[in-house]
């Protein structure tokens, strides 16, 4: 568009009837909205702006977070480079005193028909030849934290029938872009927050097995999915004297990273128990002394665990529990299940004198052990029905040539069936072992 064109387009809108007004206003607002971006959106504006209110300058000022009397040019037309305000906040030139901190700061809005200015004005070289002003302020909780000022080089230049108009168009366009500038932090901030979940997830990672144990006589495997990045599901296996194998499933209140930090504490404290040969319930024991003495009494948070120790010698299983999901097994012979529930208190970090109990089983050839947390029981159908105890027996009870990976990509392919592959709620945790057929079993040293 030729800039005579555009002039006379000016004066038209300027004096023009209510319709042309109307339409441009229109064509402003629809243009407004289709931006994403606050400085993509400035431009477009100021674009618009030029054709409805002809100006010879422009200028935008700020006294965001700044003293009394001082501001900011975050904005010039004569300037050759554009300078985006919230990124190149330093580069931008920072007054003190003269007309544009007393207009600012006034809050009000003003007309200059006979702009005079001193020399030694800070504002001096963006006001020079210039003769009318018209100052809008951009108000923001009751106050003038930003300001558009127009200049033309002929003296009362500016009709102020129109000065209302701009008055909201202005401080609307000032509402839009701010309201842009903080999505865009927003979400510049849920970017730096998921890439430091991942760190989180990945120290968390780092504190699972990386792979199964060889335990004599058992098939093993174990799914692990967290609701999150990170979550508060863990589980691990310790080496014992005497050939015996320590399991441990556990299941932090929450979720999210408060749950993986307390996660990775409960690892911490249990990999400490010095005592290797006592029953389970004393490392539940040890740990919840430590997790409520230090951690958990001031957090709120709780841990749900089960620790059993396996003896591949003689096929015993003894467990302890503190509030978890009872495991179970599969009997291959009478394909029955049996909860393991004999020995069970509160879960870690109530209180610091809990005694927890222990109890024995024996398993057989062919047997199915699960362990697992309430996200695998707990995940919704669509219709909002659980998964269920019944259902991962009836997984478990499957046919009995099926290796414990093979039984286990069962059960995942049947909850992701069952909740329609929907994102999970909660963490999910199996451990899954089966006692394989010909394991003789090794006689203890």
């Amino acid at each position: 568009m030729s800039t005579q064109i555009q002039s006379g387009l000016a004066r038209s809108l300027e004096i023009g009837d209510w319709q042309e007004r109307l339409e441009a206003i229109y064509e402003t607002m629809r243009e407004m909205s289709t931006q994403t971006d606050p400085q993509a959106m400035v431009e477009a504006y100021s674009r618009r702006m030029a054709e409805m209110f002809p100006t010879n300058r422009r200028i935008s000022l700020s006294r965001r977070g700044l003293k009394d009397t001082q501001y900011r040019i975050t904005r010039y037309s004569e300037w050759e480079e554009k300078l985006n305000p919230w990124q190149n906040q330093d580069r931008l030139p920072l007054l003190s005193g003269g007309l544009l901190a007393d207009l600012i700061y006034s809050d009000r809005p003003h007309v200059i028909d006979q702009l005079e200015i001193d020399e030694d004005d800070p504002a001096a070289p963006y006001l020079e030849g210039q003769q009318s002003l018209i100052a809008i302020p951009l108000l923001d909780q009751g106050q003038a934290l930003n300001m558009v000022v127009l200049t033309r080089e002929e003296p009362a230049a500016f009709n102020r029938n129109r000065l209302p108009e701009q008055f909201w168009l202005a401080n609307l366009f000032g509402r839009a872009t701010h309201n842009l500038v903080l999505s865009q932090q927003l979400q510049e901030a849920y970017s730096q927050i998921d890439r430091e979940l991942k760190v989180v997830a990945d120290i968390q990672q780092a504190l699972l097995p990386r792979e199964m144990p060889d335990i004599p006589g058992l098939d093993l495997a174990a799914y692990y999915r967290t609701s999150r990045h990170a979550g508060g599901d863990y589980y691990d296996f310790f080496p014992l004297p005497d050939g015996k194998w320590g399991m441990l499933i556990a299941d932090v209140s929450g979720h999210g990273t408060p749950s993986a930090v307390v996660m990775a504490i409960t690892h911490s404290i249990a990999h400490l128990y010095p005592s290797q040969k006592e029953p389970p319930g004393k490392l539940l024991g040890f740990v919840n002394r430590h997790l409520t003495e230090r951690y958990t009494g001031n957090l709120g948070a709780f841990v749900t665990a089960f620790y059993a120790v396996y003896d591949p010698a003689t096929r015993e299983l003894t467990y302890s529990s503190a509030g978890h999901n009872p495991p179970r097994v599969t009997r291959a012979c009478e394909r029955s299940v049996e909860v393991l529930d004999r020995a069970r208190k509160l879960p870690l970090g109530f209180m610091d004198d809990i005694e927890y109990p222990s109890a024995t089983t024996h398993l057989e050839p062919g047997d199915r052990l699960i362990l697992y947390t309430d996200g695998i029981t707990e995940a919704p159908s669509p219709d909002g029905e659980l998964f269920g105890v019944r259902r991962l027996d009836g997984v478990l009870q499957q046919c009995y040539a099926k290796t414990a990976d093979e039984l286990l990509n069962s059960l995942v392919r049947g909850l992701k069936g069952w909740t329609n592959d929907a994102p999970p709620t909660d963490d999910r945790t199996v451990v899954l072992a089966t006692v394989l057929e010909d394991a003789g079993q090794p006689t203890p040293e």
